[in-house]
């Protein structure tokens, strides 16, 4: 068989397979891809192109690969799931860029991101001035939510798997005692048994884990 009729058939066939891996990974847009999927499917397009480019090869020594990164890719997934640490680590966190017209500076140079950049994302969403910016948040996919000043503001999660967010009590001006002395008084003894916790209209809502209520 001719190298050029091989190419032929694997490209069919990977690109069958390809498609198959990508729906057993799940429904996803392209900007809410996670850090680790983008590799995944760098790493997973480099071995079909070596495939492509090695007819000569095996097709196993490329399908072993792609069926180890589902692998990875599941069991990321399922982490991320279990555990909201994994998730600030591997997809970070969202980051408070404006707040009541105010450039965050710091945050910003911390991500690396300039104000061409955030200019140019408030032209996308018809905003002219910052002053028009209550909060603006840089999402960790790159992308910009921006809440206008007649607009209600963003809810934080105060407590998110049973993890405090420290860095959303700081938005809001709150500690780590307050929001303990808070649950406490509503019945919860610690933030472990909480699901969801957050702080709207002056008042503390909050969601028990399945095994708490």
């Amino acid at each position: 068989m001719s190298d050029l009729l091989i190419i032929c058939i694997r490209t069919v066939f990977l690109y069958v397979f390809i498609l198959v891996i990508l729906r057993l990974m799940g429904k996803r847009e392209v900007g809410e891809l996670s850090v680790i999927d983008v590799v995944v499917f760098i790493i997973m397009a480099e071995v079909v192109a070596f495939s492509l480019d090695s007819p000569n090869k095996k097709l196993s020594h490329s399908i072993i690969p792609i069926i180890i990164l589902l692998g990875i890719q599941w069991l990321t997934s399922y982490l991320s799931l279990k555990s909201k640490k994994f998730r600030d680590i591997v997809d970070g966190d969202p980051t408070l860029i404006i707040r009541q017209g105010v450039i965050q500076e710091k945050e910003m140079r911390k991500h690396r991101y300039n104000l061409d950049d955030l200019f140019q994302q408030l032209r996308e969403q018809q905003i002219g001035s910052v002053r028009e910016v209550s909060y603006a948040y840089l999402e960790p996919n790159g992308n910009l939510s921006v809440f206008k000043n007649d607009q209600t503001p963003p809810v934080l999660a105060l407590i998110s798997d049973g993890v405090i967010q420290s860095r959303h009590l700081e938005i809001i001006g709150k500690s780590e005692k307050w929001l303990l002395e808070e649950i406490k008084a509503l019945g919860v003894n610690g933030e472990e048994q909480v699901f969801y916790c957050s702080f709207e209209e002056g008042k503390i809502h909050l969601q028990l884990k399945d095994e708490y209520q």
